[in-house]
């Protein structure tokens, strides 16, 4: 509809600046439309075949007329800023809206789900290693513990998805195991992950007493999509986009940080962690 509206502004625009160039051709337009109206449309062919003998014997006239059609469209686009289009979609979030969650009230990491819901076969049919991993949520940073937080609490609110945390903090050591299995496991070496410095978690979803990580689970499909959208309206970086797609994984990105060596850090205090995980 934008595209057929601004045709037809240019088209108006054009016939007026046509007939201030060339004031010959009013009464012959006239007479052509009061032809139409009897006749048909071949008065209004033997005007534009006019029209046109016109254009080629006045030369400098055309290239007016062009420059004068053309430099309002031409203005238009050259100072124009990012088109903005807002399709009302209530669920997307402004920047103050985050900017009120990450700052106002702190949240408060869930309580640690039970050991077994990550040693089932489901689970360990997708990520074998699982069990050794850590969700203690000292061991994150706590910008990023908050983001994910409102991740938590927004897929729960909005879309009744309750999110589990089923990887956080990864010690280079670990990283180094993982890399060592292959590209299809991870393509990051020891402390080039942001799973090292705390700025990285694995997600999956807790549905009726079990951990769901399949990707053929339909329901699960849907929550990843969900949840890749809302990660990223709270400035994580979502895996589901990478070309090698790693569809519950958020980052935090910082620069400066990658490549670092890191040690274990210091638990937060105050946080609540899972004992079966440090």
């Amino acid at each position: 509809m934008i595209v057929y509206g601004v045709l037809v502004g240019f088209l108006a625009v054009a016939g007026g600046v046509l007939l201030c160039v060339f004031p010959g051709q009013r009464a012959r337009l006239a007479a052509a439309w009061r032809g139409f109206a009897v006749m048909g449309g071949a008065p209004v062919s033997r005007f534009s075949r006019r029209l046109g003998g016109a254009l080629l014997a006045r030369p400098a006239h055309a290239v007016g007329a062009v420059l004068l059609v053309a430099a309002p469209t031409l203005l238009v686009f050259g100072l124009r800023g990012p088109a903005i289009f807002d399709f009302g979609d209530e669920e997307r979030m402004t920047e103050r809206q985050i900017a009120i969650l990450l700052e106002g009230e702190q949240l408060v990491p869930p309580p640690p789900l039970p050991p077994a819901v990550f040693t089932t076969r489901e689970v360990e049919q997708v990520r074998p290693d699982i069990a050794h991993a850590s969700r203690n949520w000292r061991l994150l940073d706590a910008e990023f513990t908050q983001r994910l937080l409102v991740v938590f609490k927004l897929m729960e609110e909005r879309h009744g998805y309750r999110m589990a945390l089923i990887e956080g903090y990864r010690s280079p050591e670990r990283q180094a195991r993982l890399f060592e299995q292959g590209s299809h496991v991870t393509q990051a070496r020891a402390n080039m992950s942001y799973h090292q410095h705390g700025l990285a978690a694995d997600l999956a979803f807790f549905r009726d007493g079990k951990v769901v990580i399949s990707e053929r689970d339909p329901w699960a499909m849907r929550g990843y999509e969900l949840y890749g959208e809302i990660a990223e309206q709270v400035g994580l970086t979502w895996g589901g986009r990478w070309k090698m797609r790693d569809l519950g994984h958020v980052e935090l990105r910082r620069k400066g940080v990658l490549g670092r060596a890191t040690g274990a850090p210091e638990p937060a205090p105050g946080s609540t962690s899972d004992p079966a995980s440090d």
